[in-house]
């Protein structure tokens, strides 16, 4: 029975993902493609990365101070660390660094010393971390220590030279006071006058005042910081190491891979989705076939024992059985939309073995005249035909081609065989052709018309008007969105309808050489000049493959030894 077709809700988000990312699985040579690469590259940044380590040592910053136990004493009074960040990486302190480590032997510069520091503040704290790279563990640890060893250094001169000129300005103003206080002394010697005395007593407390900033001056403690975490030779390489980096690989190439997959599932002309599928048909989905070892050398799937594949042709025959669109007038046309017309080959077969396994009366028609070979394909399960010489029928196709076809177990249906023809428009628009397709109107009766790929030739379109109900048998991986289209189009315009589509996995590529070697083998037992032989590749039409183009009814041109 046929159903309305149901879209995707477009508010259902979650359905939604699940269907794209089904979609994006299924170019899965461009997931694992991007998974090597990021997989490659990990693994050589890991091997061809030169092995580095790293020393770490930690100094606490302080600032000068008389009296560090006072009351509210403060020991980042006037400090700026990121000031002190920037002392730790100039110039002044590579280069006393690079002379502690020319006295011990190293020669470097100032430059190349300072490119393998990093100097970072942990948060509300007064600490510098001192964190050296190098080539080698001992390196690394003396680099580190020297590089915080001449910023103490540094920051302790920077200190004293500070306290030394303050303290030479207040020796520049106390020197005229004393001066001037002798001059005074001299004359109070020879005066008692009483403002001399009180300017000499003034004189006397501002010397005292500087002389006691001097002092205090010279009492500070200029101690800059202690070197609270010495430097230690590492044991291991820093870095990610080869595990780490093979899994950010992974994570990196499965991301691209993600990314290559949306691309060409961007640009992919195919269908993305059996939903996809049946909006662009128009039809109901009947089933979708499974793939089976057996069937890429057996066309008959129905009488084989324990075939998951037999079940899905029974299922789309009873599928089809209680279709009212089917039922009225029990004809079908399967057909393929280009290209291999070998799927739909067997699904015909299969689906007129399932009628006959129902009782039916089943009449198998092959209205593929160009390259017949149904007959052969079906193999000993055919009934050999009247010979043409001892028949009085000189009319041609479709007369004395009628043979039956035993199904094991499932019974049999009849079979009209196709053969090569001067001109197959005529063919098949004949009166006997009419004749045949109108059995169906018996009762019990079925009729299943077998034809070319419909956007191939216009052979299928020519019989729509006589059959009707039209089945398409397409693998989604291949079929384009334009084709599903296209043969909507042109089936309703023949005054057709869809009965539905029947979805089969395509062959691999060892399947389609075990049929090819099939196909051989049988057209060399046919004699291969038979009605049903394959025509040689330089023999069949071309097919260009452009989804937009339908090919117009043709004359078959006939081989000069068969005139």
């Amino acid at each position: 029975m046929t159903h309305p077709i149901r879209p995707l809700d477009d508010q259902d988000e979650p359905a939604l993902l699940r269907d794209q990312f089904r979609q994006l699985l299924r170019y899965r040579s461009l997931l694992a493609t991007g998974v090597l690469l990021g997989l490659l590259g990990g693994g050589y940044l890991a091997v061809a990365g030169d092995e580095t380590y790293s020393a770490t040592g930690e100094v606490l910053v302080r600032s000068a101070t008389a009296d560090p136990f006072a009351t509210g004493a403060s020991a980042d009074k006037g400090i700026n660390i990121g000031s002190e960040r920037q002392t730790a990486v100039s110039d002044t302190v590579g280069i006393l660094a690079s002379r502690t480590l020319a006295a011990k032997g190293e020669q470097v510069s100032s430059r190349d010393l300072l490119a393998g520091l990093q100097v970072t503040n942990p948060p509300n704290t007064l600490t510098l971390r001192f964190a050296y790279t190098g080539a080698t563990p001992q390196q690394a640890r003396d680099r580190a220590e020297a590089l915080a060893t001449a910023y103490l250094a540094n920051r302790k001169q920077l200190t004293e030279d500070s306290i030394e000129n303050m303290a030479n300005g207040y020796r520049a103003q106390l020197k005229p006071l004393e001066e001037k206080r002798d001059q005074l002394e001299e004359q109070i010697g020879s005066s008692t006058a009483d403002d001399i005395t009180s300017a000499r007593a003034s004189l006397i407390v501002s010397i005292s005042e500087l002389s006691q900033k001097i002092s205090e001056l010279k009492a500070l403690d200029a101690t800059p910081g202690y070197l609270n975490k010495k430097p230690v030779a590492p044991t291991a390489p820093t870095g990610a190491g080869l595990p780490l980096l093979l899994g950010l690989g992974g994570v990196v190439g499965l991301a691209l891979g993600l990314l290559l997959s949306w691309v060409r599932l961007v640009f992919d002309p195919t269908v993305r989705s059996t939903h996809e599928l049946v909006r662009s048909l128009g039809a109901p989905l009947l089933g979708t076939l499974p793939r089976e070892r057996a069937a890429a050398t057996a066309l008959l799937a129905i009488g084989r024992g324990g075939s998951r594949l037999a079940e899905e042709y029974r299922a789309v025959a009873f599928r089809l059985a209680y279709d009212p669109a089917f039922a009225d007038n029990r004809r079908l046309l399967v057909t393929a939309p280009r290209g291999d017309n070998s799927a739909a080959t067997a699904a015909a077969a299969n689906v007129a073995a399932a009628f006959a396994e129902m009782g039916r009366d089943v009449l198998l028609v092959e209205a593929d005249l160009r390259t017949p070979s149904l007959a052969r394909d079906l193999g000993p399960a055919v009934s050999e035909p009247r010979p043409r010489w001892a028949s009085d029928d000189k009319r041609g196709w479709p007369a004395g081609s009628r043979t039956n076809v035993d199904v094991p177990g499932s019974g049999a249906f009849a079979l009209v065989a196709g053969a090569r023809v001067d001109n197959v428009p005529r063919a098949l628009t004949s009166a006997p052709v009419g004749r045949i397709v109108a059995e169906a109107d018996a009762p019990g009766a079925v009729v299943v018309v077998l034809a070319p790929p419909v956007l191939s030739y216009a052979d299928a379109v020519a019989l729509v008007d006589r059959v009707g109900g039209v089945m398409i048998v397409c693998d989604p991986r291949e079929v384009h969105r334009s084709d599903l289209e296209r043969i909507r189009e042109v089936v309703g315009a023949a005054g057709g309808h869809l009965l539905g589509v029947l979805l089969h996995p395509g062959r691999t590529r060892r399947a389609r050489k075990e049929h090819r070697k099939h196909q051989k083998s049988a057209g060399r037992r046919g004699g291969g000049g038979g009605p049903g032989a394959e025509p040689d590749e330089a023999d069949r039409p071309e097919i260009t493959g452009d989804p937009a183009e339908t090919m117009g009814l043709r004359t078959f041109t006939v081989p000069p030894a068969r005139r």
